[in-house]
């Protein structure tokens, strides 16, 4: 299995909405994919806005692609979440789960 992270620092008027739209569009749309195991959303409250770590798991790397296209390390941010954002990672990390 292969864990996907992604990080994101959600400006604090915008961090509601952006969970909103994880569960009402992302979470959806990619658990219609085929490889497609769950997800998770970890949030903590800094200073300088409401920073965001989402987990996504998935069977195979080749699942993944499936969802993020041929290069798997970059991130997928539709421009309105951009919007939300006053900061993000441009690119995820994949990690094989060991257990």
């Amino acid at each position: 299995m292969i864990s996907r992270h992604w990080r994101g620092l959600a400006r604090a008027a915008c961090a509601e909405d952006y969970v909103r739209h994880l569960r009402d569009e992302t979470f959806p749309a990619i658990a219609r994919l085929p490889g497609f195991v769950g997800a998770s959303i970890l949030r903590r409250d800094l200073p300088e806005g409401v920073e965001f770590l989402i987990v996504t798991r998935w069977d195979s790397l080749d699942s993944v692609r499936a969802f993020a296209g041929d290069d798997i390390s970059l991130a997928v941010v539709p421009p309105h979440v951009q919007d939300m954002m006053a900061d993000f990672d441009r690119t995820v990390s994949h990690y094989e789960v060991v257990q």
